[in-house]
């Protein structure tokens, strides 16, 4: 006969439902308090480069300020009726305007087709990303400068033209291709961004779709209309949004190329506002015209991100 030594315990209490809670809510507690520490830099940051020189150019907006005087005085929203009863300004919000439009289609329309025509490997394909995508990375001065003597009455083009009998071609002299130049030029320095973002996005579709469309017996257009296309739809919506925000604040390849003219028909908003804030000595006007033009932005910017997420999800669903 065997003898049982084991001492019996008694069963755990269990924990009580309000002991368990205040645990959760001490842990929740504690993981915001580390998300607000981390965070807590980047807000400041945010705070004083955005947030706080916003509202100093809005309060200057409201003044007669001229950048140097001590003094200046409110006159409440003159400048923001100035801004848009002024033709000048007008004419500018207009090709402003036209610049993004124009452009981003543009952009986007070569910088998709280009990568996938090269978004392949091979060293071929890796020299021509590499000299599509160089001209993003040089100074926008530096790409107006050149162009500016290229396309000069006495530049190479004209000189080449001129060679086979073309007469010179009024690049920045005529008020219609002065502004083409512009935007070609805008285009020609942009569109590498937009195609390597593209060629990232189809780099991430799976191979097996492809392969499956093959079999299949689809060719390369219903591919990349069927498959590459809906796969990269948040892509897409990334490319719209910067380069439509980014052509919206255009200003240096137009002072470098053919700094406004002629006749003042290639000026943008920007270039208007540092015109007039400081060559006409109206930081007011010209603060006016920021909060204006930042509003116009943001608005413009949410407007295209919430219309290709409702594209996106028809493409998912």
């Amino acid at each position: 006969m065997m003898i049982d030594n084991t001492v019996s315990r008694p069963p755990l209490a269990p924990v009580p439902d309000a002991a368990r809670r205040a645990r959760r809510r001490r842990a929740d507690l504690g993981d915001r308090l580390a998300g607000l520490v981390m965070a807590g830099p980047a807000v400041l940051v945010f705070i004083a480069m955005f947030i706080v020189p916003m509202i100093l150019a809005f309060v200057l907006s409201l003044t007669d300020w001229n950048g140097y005087s001590l003094r200046f005085d409110f006159i409440g929203f003159e400048n923001y009726r100035f801004a848009f009863r002024n033709p000048r300004t007008i004419d500018a919000v207009v090709y402003t305007a036209v610049i993004a439009v124009v452009g981003t289609i543009l952009c986007n329309g070569i910088g998709l087709a280009l990568a996938a025509l090269i978004s392949g490997a091979g060293r071929a394909n890796t020299v021509l990303r590499t000299i599509f995508f160089y001209p993003y990375i040089i100074s926008a001065l530096i790409i107006g400068f050149l162009w500016s003597a290229l396309l000069s009455p006495h530049g190479a083009v004209n000189g080449l033209l001129g060679a086979v009998g073309i007469g010179p071609v009024p690049f920045l002299t005529d008020v219609g291709f002065a502004k083409a130049t512009v935007i070609l030029t805008i285009v020609w320095a942009h569109f590498g961004f937009n195609m390597i973002l593209y060629i990232a996005g189809i780099k991430s579709v799976p191979s097996e779709y492809y392969e499956a469309a093959t079999v299949d017996g689809a060719g390369r257009w219903q591919q990349f209309r069927s498959i590459t296309v809906p796969m990269i739809a948040p892509v897409v919506t990334v490319n719209l949004v910067l380069t439509l925000v980014g052509l919206l604040k255009v200003y240096d390849v137009v002072l470098a190329l053919t700094d406004g003219g002629p006749a003042g028909s290639t000026q943008t908003i920007v270039y208007q506002i540092l015109k007039d804030s400081f060559a006409q000595s109206k930081l007011g006007l010209g603060a006016a015209q920021s909060v204006v033009l930042l509003i116009v932005t943001a608005a413009i910017g949410l407007a295209v991100t919430f219309a290709r997420r409702g594209a996106e999800r028809k493409v998912t669903d």
